[in-house]
């Protein structure tokens, strides 16, 4: 067969332009043409049997489904191990892997279908959200509870007559510890928390 024009080639494999040109660039199609830019000729053998080899799993789906089809047409035939000329086509087995990526990325949609849905319906929201929030009311009581202890180092100052500043320094010193061992013992408990048996079942 005679060399084909990146257009025609597109042609003959029901595929865009672009994606071809896309193919060159990602060296996909390395050895399939001769020349540059416009003067760029392929030979369609060597270009399916380049795809045929080249192309992953996550680019045989959804839109590169078709270019899948472009491995078994008439002119090249349907070729399997025993033809000495090279696999145009997927083996029986990466079909059967092709399969199972393609139903595993379905799983994986529904999955996230179900997370949207539950969170439009309030019954889920996200983690990280909530960590946010907690945080921020958190850090304001921590700020109001601070407060309090400053408040009530003036009162033991002025209530029994001694310095005021030492009193805050030492009260906030006992709190700040103890803030510090209580974080630590509640990271280490979160640490091991596994999940629900209700978390486990919904699998979002």
């Amino acid at each position: 067969m005679s060399t084909l024009t990146a257009s025609a080639l597109a042609t003959e494999l029901k595929l865009s332009r672009g994606r071809i040109s896309q193919y060159v660039s990602e060296g996909k199609l390395d050895g399939c043409y001769s020349g540059d830019g416009r003067q760029r000729r392929f030979d369609l053998n060597k270009v399916r049997k380049a795809l045929g080899k080249r192309l992953d799993q996550g680019q045989m789906m959804g839109n590169g489904a078709k270019t899948a089809s472009i491995l078994t047409t008439p002119e090249a035939g349907p070729v399997n191990k025993s033809r000495s000329s090279g696999a145009t086509k997927l083996s029986d087995g990466d079909d059967d892997a092709y399969h199972m990526a393609r139903t595993q990325k379905a799983q994986e949609e529904a999955r996230a279908l179900r997370r949207r849905n539950a969170m439009d319906e309030g019954t889920f929201v996200l983690a990280s959200e909530t960590n946010l929030v907690t945080q921020q009311l958190l850090a304001k009581e921590i700020a109001q509870f601070e407060n309090v202890l400053r408040q009530a180092a003036r009162k033991v100052a002025d209530d029994l007559g001694v310095d005021f500043k030492e009193v805050r320094a030492l009260l906030i010193a006992t709190w700040r510890e103890h803030r510090g061992k209580r974080a630590q013992l509640l990271t280490e408990q979160g640490e091991v928390i596994e999940m629900s048996d209700a978390e486990k079942e919904a699998d979002i």
